[in-house]
């Protein structure tokens, strides 16, 4: 019998992966790409969907080639890619606009009229999403007031999964994950929600037909199968979230478990058998499958504030790794390492894309507060490490409420491959924290969640079994002391300066 693989494609905001994965979840191969991201203006996010398909389909190719697998190799792939991108296509599917992503804020007005003109709590409750500008309904609001010729000529709005698996199999589709980060489905009904179709004055065939999440499609266009290397019956499971499926990557689907991701952006999530909806709006829920739906929430301020670090700040380490064919994260994070935990009293508020979470302000700003002579450009980076991780942790407290008793933090995303990052989360979360043995979660959880959808892996506990942890890091009791100080300055500056950080933001936005 010939042996099956699966591939395993995510699509990142910065970059994506593809992974050649045996049955038994093993590594074969691997590669990825790196795509730009655009901010013409501030609050702006924008990425170009064809480039991004480019580089999806080279990266497939490349590592299939470097796979080099026998021939009577039965393949199959399934997807991964970010929440909460929106575009606006034409009849023949060709984008009228650039692909709005996660970080666009460009839609905060909307947030607070929406939320004066209906009954936010009751949308929240049918939707699983609070009204923030993250979400495609808020960004569709935007084209129909602010780009109403644009609107009017739209066929459809589109994710960045649509329009990948739309130049694929030549039909448009949504898996039931992506469609519940939207902001516009009813996820107890499971369909579009009638009112806020309405509200954007769109048709329901304005958006994709819904599918669960381990829909297989087969079909490939020849243009597909040429540029990927791969067969036209290659068969397609839509896939998920991405984040949904780092939770399954990081083995963290049974009842109590949690993961912790931080990738471009960051969240904590935990599983529930059924949608979850918190009584103070304070959680999310996106599903997995039928039966298996996050209950999370997500921050801005990821790994997308350690790259503006190592875009503005690294310029050294970033020509050494060139030159000696390193990494300039890690020589980042070994210089960050020679500082003592609390930065020696450098407090960085991470939130250069505005922030999610418990701030839930578009217009917050990237802050480093109590500089003095004495801090160095290491002192800059460790801060910020620290930073982000004091925003993971606002956002793991009501993930701890949703979860009930916790068994176990996973770390899982970008983040894991630094031992620097994870100590730093053990000693701020006061919690011994498992990285699992695949570091790449979100990939590794769509060949996962495609092996179960073939029936090659029974259900999703048996999946999560496949995940072994790599590595365990316990929390250092003297850098909880000081975390934990540090961390109420943290949260105390970034309620007191909102409204410093309108009036910068206005004082931005009248630059543009």
């Amino acid at each position: 019998m010939s042996e099956k693989v699966i591939i395993g494609a995510d699509v990142g905001t910065t970059g994506c992966r593809a992974v050649v994965y045996r049955a038994d979840g093993t590594v074969i191969a691997g590669r990825s790409r790196e795509y730009a991201l655009y901010t013409p203006q501030p609050g702006w996010a924008e990425q170009d969907a064809e480039e991004i398909y480019r580089a999806l389909t080279a990266t497939v190719r490349e590592a299939l080639a470097a796979a080099a697998l026998p021939a009577g190799t039965q393949a199959s792939m399934c997807f991964s890619t970010f929440f909460h991108s929106i575009m606006p296509v034409d009849e023949a599917g060709q984008p009228l606009y650039r692909l709005l992503i996660w970080a666009d804020t460009r839609g905060q007005r909307y947030v607070e009229r929406i939320g004066r003109e209906r009954d936010e709590r009751a949308i929240y409750a049918r939707t699983g999403c609070m009204l923030s500008p993250q979400y495609p309904l808020v960004k569709i609001m935007w084209f129909k007031e602010e780009r109403p010729d644009i609107f009017r000529r739209t066929a459809r709005f589109v994710s960045i999964k649509e329009y990948i698996l739309f130049r694929m199999l030549g039909r448009f589709v949504v898996d039931r994950s992506i469609a519940s980060g939207t902001g516009l489905y009813d996820i107890h009904a499971w369909r579009w929600d009638p009112e806020l179709l309405e509200l954007l004055g769109l048709r329901p065939e304005q958006l994709s037909p819904v599918f669960p999440t381990t829909h297989i499609e087969t079909g490939l266009t020849p243009e597909a199968t040429a540029a990927m290397g791969v067969p036209p019956s290659l068969p397609v499971v839509l896939g998920a979230g991405d984040g949904a499926l780092s939770n399954l990557g990081a083995g963290a689907v049974s009842p109590g478990r949690v993961a912790a991701m931080v990738g471009t952006s960051g969240a904590v999530r935990t599983v529930k058998a059924a949608p979850y909806v918190h009584p103070e709006c304070l959680t999310w829920c996106y599903n997995l499958t039928d039966r298996h739906w996050l209950a999370g929430v997500a921050m801005n301020s990821g790994g997308i504030a350690l790259r503006w670090v190592r875009d503005t700040l690294g310029e050294p380490e970033k020509e050494a790794a060139r030159a000696k064919g390193g990494d300039a994260y890690d020589l980042l994070t070994a210089m960050a390492a020679t500082v003592p935990a609390g930065a020696e009293g450098l407090v960085a508020l991470p939130f250069l894309a505005g922030e999610r979470a418990t701030l839930w302000s578009a217009r917050a700003r990237g802050v480093f507060f109590g500089l003095g002579l004495s801090h160095t450009r290491a002192h800059l980076v460790r801060a910020m490490l620290e930073g982000v991780m004091f925003c993971l942790y606002g956002i793991y407290r009501p993930v701890r409420e949703a979860a009930g008793e916790v068994s176990g933090v996973r770390a899982a995303g970008s983040f894991s491959r630094s031992p620097l990052w994870l100590q730093i989360m053990a000693d701020v979360f006061n919690q011994p924290v498992e990285v699992a043995a695949e570091p790449t979660g979100s990939v590794y959880g769509a060949a996962l969640l495609g092996l179960y959808a073939q029936g090659l892996i029974p259900d999703l506990d048996a999946a999560a079994g496949l995940v072994k942890a790599a590595a365990r890091y316990e929390p250092d009791a003297a850098n909880h002391r000081v975390y934990r100080e540090q961390y109420r300055l943290f949260e105390e500056l970034a309620a007191k300066l909102a409204p410093e950080f309108a009036a910068v933001a206005k004082l931005q936005e009248k630059k543009a």
